[in-house]
């Protein structure tokens, strides 16, 4: 299944990478959860409210951000791989479908084709055509390079017969995600999503 190989220094590369990618995000979140106000689309009706989702996002990200050096550290151990193989694939389905779905959901809304709604009485006020814009041009894009690093880190845990099957798994469950992502964005069928 898994497979330890000549990757290493690429291994350890991604590893730092996906470190140092995770971290400054985390730190944009926690700027944001200590009371920063540079960048804001809008006002949020409760400052408290949304510097706890900042602060607790950031932190998530932060103690995931140690995950990938960790587990190329402990990579002779089988489970550390089987882990990043399945990790890896999640995130990377995940992350990039998050972004692609989202970032067709801008763009269809700074043609005026689509409308994004966001929570109701989370925002007080919203610059909407600035929000799009900040989620396609850096939330998003940081979504999608998570991704593909995770899904790079977690290939080179599997074996070269498997890695085919490892993708192509990966694009289906990616492609009807994305699918599901934007009709449900538009409104078509019910919406598991928070906007």
């Amino acid at each position: 299944m898994v497979v330890t190989s000549s990757l290493a220094p690429i291994r350890n590369r991604l590893g730092v990478g996906l470190a140092f990618w995770a971290a400054w995000y985390g730190a944009y979140r926690l700027y944001y959860g200590f009371g920063g106000q540079a960048g804001m689309f809008g006002r949020p009706a409760s400052e408290g409210e949304f510097q706890r989702i900042n602060l607790v996002g950031g932190a998530i990200i932060l103690v995931a951000a140690a995950l990938p050096p960790v587990a190329v550290r402990a990579w002779r151990y089988p489970l550390v791989r089987r882990l990043v193989c399945v990790i890896g694939w999640a995130a990377a389905v995940g992350c990039c479908v998050h972004a692609l779905t989202d970032v067709t959901q801008d763009a269809l809304s700074l043609t005026g084709l689509h409308a994004i709604h966001y929570p109701a009485g989370f925002w007080s006020s919203i610059d909407r055509r600035e929000a799009a814009w900040q989620d396609a041009l850096f939330n998003e894009p940081w979504f999608f390079v998570e991704g593909c690093l995770w899904g790079a880190l977690a290939l080179s845990a599997v074996q070269p017969s498997s890695r085919r099957p490892w993708l192509g798994s990966a694009v289906a469950v990616g492609t009807l995600g994305y699918a599901f992502g934007v009709v449900t964005g538009l409104g078509v069928a019910p919406s598991l999503r928070y906007r």
